[in-house]
């Protein structure tokens, strides 16, 4: 366990600096933008929130655009690439490598309608509203008591979709295919549709959307410093984050 470290014990020291390498880290980010790493996790170096996934998907996305520039095929001032890149790793490649892509993962006639809504100036840090199967299951609002939805204070509420059995005409229950077929939903008495996981084996890094790029990675065991097909990978760390403190300031 490496979350109690003293910097006073020299075991505890020689643990973290072998764990923390600037260098991996700083080539992570390189990575990400290359579409090398596919998906975006809630954890790393064992300090991970999975309520900042987003907000960090977003700030990597700038501060590459800011270190890096645009992406091969890129014109000023268009982002599509790595817009498109970055929302993949949180959205579809997940739901493909978890073999739920049949459900949900994108916006496709078939899935899901499963949406968060932003106000564009809170883009990926607060929700105007999330859409699950169709219905509004949560929103920011006003006080429920006055006649116009915006007056002070807007908290985020329950709306119809999360209410009695509107939760289980829009959600799913994925289980094996093993199970389905034995009727484990039934004698569980779900009321959530039940579906199973499908395409899990043989997958590659074709599959991964806007992020399929397999460069040879190499690092160096005594510097740390990672390569790929050659390049060195380094950045420096970033001193300013969009989507930060001053987004919660209310």
């Amino acid at each position: 366990v490496c979350h109690h470290l003293n910097a006073r014990i020299p075991e505890d020291l020689a643990f973290a600096e072998s764990r923390i390498r600037a260098e991996t880290i700083a080539a992570e980010d390189v990575l990400h933008d290359l579409g090398a790493i596919s998906m975006m996790s809630s954890d790393s170096q064992a300090m991970g929130r999975i309520g900042e996934v987003i907000i960090r998907t977003w700030q990597t996305a700038d501060k590459m655009k800011r270190q890096r520039g645009p992406l091969p095929g890129e014109a000023p001032g268009d982002d599509n690439t790595r817009v498109k890149r970055y929302v993949a790793k949180y959205t579809i490649n997940p739901a493909i490598a978890h073999g739920l892509a049949g459900e949900v993962g994108s916006i496709e006639k078939g899935k899901l309608a499963d949406l968060v809504l932003w106000k564009p100036a809170f883009f990926g840090v607060k929700p105007e509203l999330v859409v699950k199967g169709g219905l509004i299951a949560w929103a920011a609002m006003g006080d429920p008591n006055a006649s116009i939805p915006t007056p002070q204070p807007v908290l985020y509420r329950p709306m119809f979709g999360a209410f009695g059995r509107a939760v289980g005409s829009t959600t799913v229950t994925f289980v094996s295919q093993a199970a389905l077929a034995a009727g484990v939903p039934q004698r569980l008495g779900l009321t959530r549709r039940a579906v199973a996981v499908s395409r899990c084996r043989g997958l590659g890094k074709r599959d991964m959307v806007h992020n399929d790029a397999l460069p040879r990675i190499e690092v160096d065991p005594e510097t740390y410093q990672v390569r790929a097909d050659g390049v060195l990978l380094t950045c420096e760390p970033a001193r300013v984050l969009p989507m930060a403190q001053r987004y919660f300031l209310f």
